[in-house]
């Protein structure tokens, strides 16, 4: 990556320069890619409960993929594309699984997914109590 530090007419926050602040361990919301001031929430995808219809990637396929070990979404490009458009892409899920979340917590939560276990699709991703509960007769 060039160094800009020796330019003095770049502050680092140009929309080009915006990678080198994906490292930093606090986020601000006002990171270039996220378009500044006006764009303070970024879009997550709880994969444990997508169920890889693909609907948001084929609406918004700038800002979702399809991750291709489970089959399941996954948020590439905050700004790929404009918020109307993901919101449509959040909308058409079926099992609502894609949120808006403050920016400043997406990357604790992509600590935690790093540790969730997701099985193949087809497979239940609830643990299930082996035990039959009070009352139940199996």
């Amino acid at each position: 990556m060039a160094d800009f530090s020796s330019t003095p007419d770049r502050s680092g926050l140009e929309p080009e320069l915006g990678g080198i602040f994906r490292d930093i361990p606090e986020r601000t919301g006002f990171e270039p890619e996220l378009g500044g001031q006006f764009r303070q929430n970024g879009v997550y995808v709880d994969e444990v409960t997508c169920i890889g219809c693909k609907h948001c990637a084929h609406v918004a396929p700038n800002t979702f993929y399809i991750e291709p070990e489970y089959g399941r979404s996954r948020v590439y490009h905050q700004d790929g594309d404009q918020e109307a458009v993901v919101q449509e892409a959040i909308d058409t899920c079926p099992v609502n699984c894609i949120h808006w979340v403050d920016y400043t917590k997406i990357k604790d939560l992509e600590e935690v997914r790093k540790l969730q276990q997701i099985k193949p699709l087809g497979f239940p991703q609830v643990h299930r109590d082996p035990k039959p509960k009070k009352g139940h007769n199996s």
